[in-house]
């Protein structure tokens, strides 16, 4: 339910969003053309949740979306600071930028998202890239209406950070990728402060949606043609904690299972310190709940798992796999891996080894340690030099694609519904994913991309199959 802060919110960014379009109309009207945005997106899956919300509000504003930089009239990044190369991604954007701000001096520059919640790259934007127009975290999307007219209207640079969270804006409208999937934010922030992450520190603390909410954005997308929801959260398993009325992520489960329509329902992320039974029996009865779960373990030591404060040991991690696989027998299983943690030693790397060659996963997100101003990690001593980091790192891909290969071996010969994505690159085929979120291409043409059709596999290509439909 809507509360007077969320209708104020939305009263003042639908205000200026009315006043911005009238701008762009009156240049349509004078200029026989509209102008045009760019929406770069960084990082996690979040982010780009939050990338369709501001299309969403840009194409509201009369904006029209361009794939070129060159051809914008207002350039937006949205920005990842949880790796180091995609802040050096950002400012060597921003170098490139410069010189389209002197060939059209009209050009409005903004940058957003988690980077701008870090006070030692404002200082940099402030000292070396001036000609940035508005600045904005990640607590205050809603406000771009407000912050672009303002430019708008003076001229000047306009910087809006958010030290903290306020309030949860509901309704914000959204442009999709793709028209029969979907994504919703269920809750906001992290608790977990890993030693590593800076995500607590830019994304602010754990703030969950009401249910309620939740559960009317999935039937409104329902009804407008979407198939497969992906609920998103830093932690899903800590949903509900925080609300009045507390409701456990696998009751939330369970009433979107409800909602009539949906087809699937997907996740991400869980951290295994609190992945409840209650989720694991949720994830089993609920029909529509897809076969697959992304867990993250980071480390294969305890050692290290310890000096991460990630609170579980490499024991319980794999205890809990194999209580997943005893519920759940055709789980897919996914994850992050960190490589070169401070003070991991070459015994240290073989656990993870282990983990990797025990938990069968089918796939994994893997990096090298990335240290980040303002976590304890990047104090700590013992940080593994540059050299050692990379070996490991290779062996691991080694060992972790030879893993992921046999995994998806048994697949071939058996039929898969498979949600078709895109066209392929290849001619003549598609692309599509099955519940358990394996890539599958095979053929067929754009009148199938939306629709879920049987594959039977015929080949296996490590990180994703050759089917032919049936």
């Amino acid at each position: 339910m809507e509360t007077n802060a969320d209708n104020s919110i939305l009263d003042i960014q639908n205000l200026n969003i009315e006043k911005i379009k009238k701008w762009n109309d009156e240049y349509y009207n004078n200029k026989g053309k509209r102008r045009k945005f760019y929406c770069l997106t960084m990082g996690c899956q979040m982010n780009a949740h939050d990338s369709e919300k501001i299309i969403g509000m840009l194409s509201r504003m009369g904006y029209d979306k361009t794939e070129s930089e060159q051809d914008a009239d207002f350039i937006i990044y949205n920005t990842c600071c949880v790796r180091e190369n995609a802040e050096e991604k950002v400012f060597g954007k921003l170098g490139v930028l410069k010189h389209l701000k002197k060939s059209n001096p009209e050009l409005i520059i903004a940058l957003c998202g988690c980077m701008m919640q870090e006070d030692f790259v404002i200082e940099k934007i402030k000292k070396s890239y001036r000609y940035t127009d508005i600045i904005f975290g990640t607590f205050n999307f809603h406000k771009l209406p407000e912050l672009l007219l303002s430019r708008i209207e003076t001229g000047s640079q306009i910087m809006d950070i958010w030290k903290e969270h306020g309030e949860i804006a509901e309704d914000t409208d959204y442009i999709r990728e793709f028209p029969y999937r979907a994504s919703v934010n269920i809750m906001y922030g992290c608790n977990n402060f890993c030693t590593y992450c800076i995500v607590p520190y830019v994304r602010g603390r754990e703030r969950s949606r009401e249910k309620s909410d939740i559960i009317n954005e999935v039937k409104k997308l329902v009804s407008d043609g979407v198939k497969e929801i992906t609920l998103l959260g830093q932690n899903v398993n800590s949903y509900g904690k925080n609300l009045k009325e507390p409701v456990s992520f696998a009751q939330l489960l369970r009433e979107v299972n409800k909602i009539d329509g949906l087809e699937r329902i997907r996740f991400m992320t869980s951290h295994p310190k609190d992945l409840s039974d209650e989720l694991i029996y949720a994830m089993r009865d609920c029909e529509k709940v897809c076969n697959y779960l992304h867990l993250p373990f980071q480390s294969g030591s305890s050692r290290i798992l310890e000096k991460m404060n990630r609170r579980y040991t490499k024991e319980k991690y794999l205890s809990l796999i194999e209580k997943i696989r005893k519920e759940i027998p055709d789980i897919m299983i996914s994850t992050d891996i960190i490589v070169g943690f401070p003070q991991e030693t070459d015994e240290d790397f073989e656990e993870t080894l282990d983990v990797v060659r025990k938990a069968g996963f089918s796939t994994a997100f893997t990096f090298i340690y990335s240290k980040r101003i303002g976590t304890p990690a990047a104090v700590m001593e013992g940080q593994v030099d540059d050299k050692t980091a990379h070996r490991r790192f290779d062996r691991l891909l080694e060992v972790l694609n030879d893993g992921i290969r046999r995994v998806q071996e048994p697949k071939i010969g058996k039929v898969y519904d498979v949600l078709v994505e895109k066209i392929s690159s290849q001619e003549g085929t598609v692309s599509g994913r099955s519940t358990d979120n394996t890539l599958i291409h095979f053929n067929g043409g754009k009148e199938l991309i939306g629709t879920t059709v049987p594959v039977k596999i015929l080949e296996n290509k490590t990180f994703y199959l050759i089917g032919e439909r049936i």
